[in-house]
């Protein structure tokens, strides 16, 4: 199976890869290809008034000013105000459009990045954090709504402009215009400069940014640690640190534009100069008129502009590039977990034969050669010291993982042939600590079942006798429970995941270690659900109290990550091996386990 790393937190690309990353985005931006298109269209609408306003005012200066025809000076005026109103209707509509396509662009692609997150397996987040995933989705996408915004319009129209002044200014004065160009080779080769000096200045800056936040985070996130140690003078010291970075970051970003920008407006007085000096003398001769020299001085300002938007451009460009190509990674990624085609029985055995596995970053064996049958309706627990691999044989026999070697199934159906969907339905996992989403307890609950009512969410509380507990709230099952679930304990919040369980009424329930974060107190009230919800059912336990042991019918001994024992506590106490040793610690350290 293909199996992707860590996703890829480079900025930087070549021109050949940027090319590859932007043709790809061209491709998934077809389905708004009309919408571009109609917005191309206006913008070529909107530059071709905005050039054509020279052109007229030669004509009304010539024809008009010149011979005191005043027929023709009111004609040019209102050509000249026509133009300007079609420009900017023009360029109105083009906005719209290209931000109905750009937002629609984003929006689709926003979807299909969270889609294919959510296909992936826990192998995929172990890989990558939480963190850079949400970066993806928000400053990453986010560092493309300019580009795909305005970016298209900016060197359509830049092009366009370029394109329109140059051929209207030949048209009247080959001379003038090559005049005008003389300045244009100290122009391109200073584009290139900034071209390269911007970007470096750029990814400074995104590098400060990361710094600097990171160290914001830190001093909030630890903001009891640093007060219970009295470090608030260092991070003081660090965060200022980090922030002065930043600063002299965007200044010298700011200094590079500047001498970019200064010297473009300086050329474009040099060229407006020079212009006027070879128009004054071709004026004189006859070559040229009044008209013609002011209508190329204006096409001419209107051609420097355009060469700095398309510089800045430059920049725009690779950052978005970079963007997109780390969402192409994601997109990229194959998910571990693959659906089949098969749908698992009701009920059977949960057989494990010669399982191995090992993550894909690690040599080490996590688990190697383990092979254990679990009877419909059986309780099982594994025990084993921190690391021996209990937690990942219970991961993998819920199919959050694929083993490396071996093979489990349930029902005579290895679960690799099974559907997702049906996987789902028959064997659920109860997690160390139970998450719970924005919304109410009914909604947290319902997340197990999506066409859930309240009355199935309230047999579902009573089924693990917990309905009493939450219909003494306020609200009941309607209750909010805030974000995290912070207004609920931590007994409460696993008892909304019992109560998910219920609600899917699954053949094999997976607990992994589901008590150990609980006070005793809670733990009583938690265990007790539990028994409620493993009632007839295929369980698999993670556990290390021995309370909770001693009640399966079988305890398996995850060692090395091997199966060093399997029996029930009375056997295996009597064996005097490795569980006896961990039940006599378990005793010692616990003396009031069991009670």
């Amino acid at each position: 199976m293909h199996m992707m790393g860590a996703i890829d937190d480079e900025d930087k690309l070549d021109a050949d890869e940027a090319k590859k990353v932007l043709r790809r985005a061209g491709r998934m931006a077809l389905p708004f290809k009309r919408t571009i298109a109609g917005a191309l269209a206006f913008t070529a609408l909107s530059t071709l008034g905005i050039v054509l306003g020279p052109v007229i005012l030669r004509w009304g200066i010539d024809h008009g000013i010149e011979p005191g025809d005043k027929e023709v000076l009111r004609n040019a005026v209102l050509v000249c105000v026509g133009l300007t109103l079609m420009a900017y209707l023009s360029a109105r509509q083009q906005f719209i459009l290209i931000n109905k396509a750009g937002e629609g662009f984003l929006r689709a692609l926003r979807v299909r990045v969270f889609d294919h997150i959510q296909k992936q397996s826990l192998a995929f987040f172990d890989r990558n954090k939480s963190g850079v995933l949400v970066a993806r989705m928000t400053a990453d996408i986010e560092s493309m709504g300019e580009l795909v915004q305005w970016g298209l319009l900016q060197f359509v129209s830049a092009i366009l402009l370029v394109i329109f002044a140059l051929v209207l200014a030949f048209a009247m004065s080959w001379q003038l215009t090559l005049a005008g160009l003389l300045v244009m080779p100290v122009i391109i080769v200073a584009s290139r400069k900034f071209q390269r000096d911007s970007n470096a200045a750029y990814l400074d800056v995104r590098e400060q940014i990361g710094q600097t936040l990171s160290s914001l985070q830190e001093g909030i996130a630890g903001v009891r640690v640093i007060q219970a140690y009295g470090r608030e003078p260092e991070q003081r010291r660090r965060f200022k640190r980090a922030n002065r970075d930043l600063y002299d970051s965007h200044i010298h970003s700011v200094k590079v534009s500047t001498w970019y920008f200064g010297l473009v407006e300086s050329a474009g007085v040099f060229a407006t100069a020079i212009i006027v000096g070879v128009g004054g003398w071709l004026f004189t001769r006859g070559d040229v008129t009044i008209g013609t020299i002011i209508a190329v001085v204006l096409l001419f300002a209107q051609l420097f502009e355009p060469v700095q938007q398309l510089s800045q451009l430059y920049n725009s460009v690779q950052s978005s590039a970079a963007s997109l190509n780390k969402l192409f990674g994601i997109l990229d990624t194959v998910p571990d977990i693959e659906d089949g085609e098969h749908e698992l029985p009701p009920a059977g055995e949960l057989t494990v034969e010669g399982v191995g596995f090992r993550y894909p970053e690690t040599e080490a064996a996590v688990l190697s050669d383990v092979s254990i049958t679990v009877a419909d309706g059986e309780r099982l627990a594994l025990v084993g010291p921190t690391g021996a691999g209990k937690s990942t044989l219970a991961k993998l026999m819920a199919r959050l993982y694929d083993p490396t070697e071996g093979t489990i199934s349930f029902g005579g159906v290895d679960l690799r042939d099974a559907t997702i969907a049906s996987l789902r339905q028959r064997v659920v996992v109860v997690p160390q600590e139970g998450f719970l989403f924005g919304g109410t307890v009914a909604d947290n609950v319902r997340v197990a079942r999506a066409e859930a009512t309240d009355d199935d969410i309230r047999e579902a509380f009573r089924a693990i006798g917990a309905l009493e507990r939450f219909g003494e709230f306020p609200e009941g099952i309607h209750t909010e429970v805030r974000e995290r679930g912070s207004r609920l304990s931590a007994g409460e919040r696993q008892l909304v995941s019992l109560a998910r369980a219920a609600l899917v009424d699954p053949a094999v329930l997976v607990l992994d270690e589901a008590t150990s974060n609980l006070d005793p107190g809670t733990e009583f009230i938690v265990e007790r659900a539990l028994d409620s919800l493993m009632s007839g059912r295929t369980t698999i336990v993670v556990a290390h109290r021995l309370s909770t042991i001693q009640r399966a019918d079988r305890i398996g001994v995850i060692d090395g990550g091997r199966l060093a024992e399997l029996g029930n506590h009375a056997e295996l106490v009597e064996h005097g091996g490795r569980y006896a040793a961990l039940a006599d610690a378990w005793q010692k350290s616990q003396p009031v386990a069991g009670n």
